[in-house]
């Protein structure tokens, strides 16, 4: 099956553009929907998250993401340790979800941080979402209550955009000034193109 990545940082609009992709028929795993599904249910996993954050990163077996959010946006080495835990086990979840798309022409996983988790090696695409970085802070305040510095922090913790913009095959530019659907189209038909 052929795999395409897409990634951008906080507020860059990756979502949006899986979105669009979805209306035209292709299957969408959203890895950061998927992890926060995964941490909750996976009983092996939680057990493994209680020991390096404590019994308190669970309220009644959900887990407390505010809580998980302070400790790790603000503890670089204990974000890893994280995402340790939880990147394998999503990674398994991924292969299984696209062992069971058959009749499709390809399947995308929806990831923001595609490049740092090393995913972006076993995929055959991958595909930036970029927005200017004032953009994303306004998007992310707008969408989620939360402060500039709230934002700002959690961005630290992400790739540099620039950076991306060298790793990524291809880049869609969402800054509200060029229209954002017909790239998305023209990525669609490009894949399409490329697989005939």
């Amino acid at each position: 099956m052929y795999q395409v990545g897409i990634t951008g940082g906080i507020g860059s609009g990756k979502t949006l553009v899986c979105s669009v992709l979805e209306v035209l028929g292709i299957p969408v795993y959203h890895a950061d929907m998927e992890a926060r599904r995964i941490m909750n249910k996976d009983p092996v996993l939680k057990v493994s998250i209680e020991g390096l954050l404590g019994k308190e990163a669970y309220r009644d077996g959900i887990l407390n993401r505010t809580l998980v959010g302070n400790m790790v946006f603000g503890n670089r080495d204990l974000l890893e340790q994280l995402n340790k835990l939880v990147h394998p086990v999503v990674r398994e979840d991924y292969c299984n979800w696209v062992s069971g798309w058959v009749d499709v022409p390809y399947v995308v996983e929806e990831a923001a941080i595609l490049f740092e988790s090393g995913a972006n090696r076993m995929i055959d695409k991958t595909v930036l979402v970029y927005a200017p970085y004032e953009l994303r802070i306004k998007r992310v305040m707008n969408r989620d209550a939360v402060t500039a510095e709230d934002v700002k922090r959690r961005m630290m913790h992400q790739m540099d955009e620039e950076q991306k913009r060298i790793l990524a095959d291809e880049i869609i530019i969402n800054d509200e000034r060029q229209m954002l659907v017909p790239q998305v189209v023209a990525l669609h038909e490009g894949i399409l193109k490329s697989k005939a």
